[in-house]
This record gives C-alpha cells, sequence and structure tokens, in this order.
C-alpha cells in the first residue's frame, strides 16, 4: 500500500496486545522518518489525571499511542470517547448515560486521518464483535471508513479459533484483512510453534510479524515492509 496508509488494529480478544503491537509499529515508522499518527476511538478504563488543575479521564493505552506517535494530537485527539469503567464498553456508556455511534467515532478518525500523516493507526477496543450500543459493534467503525484491518493474534491457548473465526467475520462483512502479527503472551506456551504454523496455514491474509515474549515489555522494532 503507497503512503500515506491507514489501518484499522483489532484483536483477538482482550489483552492480545493491540497496544503493544500499535505502539511498536508507530515507534518503527518513527525511525524511518514517516509521520504517524495513533486513535483510540473509544476506550473502557479510565483515571482521573490532573491536568492544568483540571482533572480529565484518561486511558492508558490512549496516552501510550499519544506518546508514540510523531504528530502533536491533543488526548481528545486520541481518545474522543473515554470511559471509566473497565467493562464492556456499552454496558460502561450505559451507565455513564453516554451515547455511542459508529458514524460518530468514524468522522472523528477521518478528522485526525485528514491532518495528513504517511500512517494513521486506529486502535479498536477488545475484539472485533466487541458491542459498541445495543446495535453496533465495534468493527462498524471500519465500514465507515473504509480502510484495511491488522488483526493482533495473542498468542495463546485458544487462538486459533478466534483468529480463525476473526477472520470469517471480517469476509462476512467485506472488510479487507490486511495481514495479521502474532504477539506471544506467554513465554511458556505449549506448541507455540505449531500453532503459529498453523495460522500460516490457516488464515488467509499474511504473517505480517511474530513477536517473541519479552519480560521487560520493551517495544520492538519492526520491518514495516508490508507498507511499502
Amino acid at each position: 500500500m503507497a503512503l500515506p496508509a491507514t489501518y484499522f488494529v483489532t484483536g483477538t480478544d482482550t489483552d492480545a496486545g493491540k497496544t503493544f503491537v500499535t505502539c511498536s509499529m508507530l515507534q518503527s515508522a518513527n525511525k524511518k522518518g514517516l509521520k504517524t499518527a495513533a486513535i483510540k476511538p473509544l476506550a473502557a478504563g479510565a483515571e482521573l489525571y490532573a491536568k492544568q488543575s483540571v482533572k480529565e479521564l484518561q486511558n492508558e493505552d490512549a496516552l501510550l499511542l499519544q506518546k508514540h506517535c510523531s504528530l502533536t494530537l491533543s488526548y481528545s485527539e486520541i481518545n474522543p470517547v473515554c470511559l471509566r469503567q473497565a467493562i464492556a464498553p456499552h454496558i460502561a456508556a450505559e451507565n455513564e448515560k453516554i451515547s455511542v455511534h459508529a458514524d460518530d467515532l468514524a468522522r472523528h478518525c477521518q478528522q485526525i486521518i485528514a491532518k495528513g500523516a504517511d500512517l494513521t493507526l486506529i486502535e479498536g477496543a477488545g475484539g472485533w464483535r466487541v458491542p459498541l450500543n445495543q446495535q453496533e459493534f465495534v468493527g462498524d467503525i471500519v465500514k465507515g471508513l473504509d480502510i484495511p484491518v491488522i488483526l493482533v493474534v495473542g498468542m495463546k491457548l485458544g487462538c486459533l479459533n478466534h483468529a480463525l473465526l476473526t477472520e470469517i467475520a471480517l469476509a462476512h462483512e467485506n472488510v479487507r484483512l490486511h495481514g495479521w502479527i502474532a504477539n506471544q503472551l506467554d513465554p511458556d506456551m505449549t506448541a507455540f510453534h505449531e500453532n503459529l504454523e498453523t495460522l500460516q496455514t490457516r488464515l488467509k491474509a499474511p504473517l505480517l510479524a511474530s513477536i517473541p515474549w519479552s519480560a521487560q515489555g520493551d517495544l520492538v522494532e519492526m520491518s514495516l515492509d508490508w507498507l511499502e
């Protein structure tokens, strides 16, 4: 894909490592001299942070995205909808009397995309079919943007089912899966390589990177050859 490029980053599950992988991609792109932007349209789980004597709800993952993208973006540009409770977003929104709609979030993303970064990464919340409200899902944001998806596969027991079902769901909704990234969550995962090979054989989309487990949680260098 020619630059500028925009991708939506989804995961096989909560805690698949979307933020870690997204920040690693941003850092790697920054080192290549690319202008980068990041968006987390919806976040559930936040704390109050003091900013110029005003307290504001902010999400830890969104703050990491803000830190690692090269464009200067305000917190609200990175994360327009920030919910306090770390629970399913539609339930958190109902508890806070907040209406969340995919088209509103897609319009916000378009405004950030229009800033013209070489690479814009939009990180979802949880997996592809996490509800936004009573009718919509997180994946509906992508339909309003018409952009490809990168799937972060959290390599653990159950990842084969989660990854294959996600690819089926994307295809059913006519959303293009650009590729997937294997993120090793457990250093002692039984049959890691066999699971990786199974996914390479059965997923139609290409493997973009395989990230080994890191005790320190340091971001990793990624080739990003798939951008070119």
